[in-house]
């Protein structure tokens, strides 16, 4: 079941990439199809920017029916498989791990290739490579400050700025027409 505490603002842990890396050989061992990709996206993939103690991992896959075939092997890893998530953003599947009774992974799977996919690692590396985007922090703070337990209201206040650094890399890159990719 997913855990539905509030929202928390931290700061930046190298812990994340850690955790990450150890999901990701799960992943992988579970899959067990080298056409998925696996990325460590979000703020924890930014080192020194803090964020929402909870990893972001994209998966990639070549279709959405890959990730349906593997959801029993991906919840075999205690991942909550959350299908209302897919109302916001059709394209990808979203799957919440707890552990210790809190949030601390997410799992987007899209495809790769994919808006969704695109958006996602531009953003990362957009924050990764511009240490002015470091704001981001204070953006995330002051929405968790505002919307402690309101996470659609948090993510929706995001997006000027996801939008704002999206726009600095080219433009912007696409998205399912009326349910963009948002990155997280």
């Amino acid at each position: 079941m997913m855990s539905e505490e509030s929202i928390e603002i931290v700061p930046y842990s190298p812990g994340w990439p850690v955790a990450f890396r150890a999901e990701a050989v799960l992943l992988i061992s579970a899959l067990r199809d080298p056409s998925f990709l696996i990325e460590h996206v979000g703020s924890t993939a930014v080192p020194g920017l803090g964020g929402k103690p909870v990893v972001d991992i994209m998966l990639g896959a070549t279709n959405l029916a890959a990730v349906d075939a593997r959801r029993p092997a991906i919840e075999a890893l205690d991942y909550d498989y959350g299908p209302p998530a897919e109302a916001v953003i059709r394209d990808r599947r979203f799957f919440v791990k707890c552990v210790g009774g809190r949030r601390a992974f997410h799992l987007h799977a899209v495809q790769a290739g994919s808006s969704s996919w695109i958006e996602h690692l531009v953003f990362r590396d957009r924050l990764r490579g511009d240490p002015e985007l470091a704001a981001y922090h204070e953006v995330k703070a002051g929405l968790a400050r505002q919307f402690r337990d309101d996470r659609e209201a948090y993510t929706s206040g995001k997006s000027a700025f996801i939008l704002q650094v999206l726009g600095r890399a080219g433009g912007r890159l696409g998205g399912d027409e009326g349910a963009p990719g948002r990155p997280t």
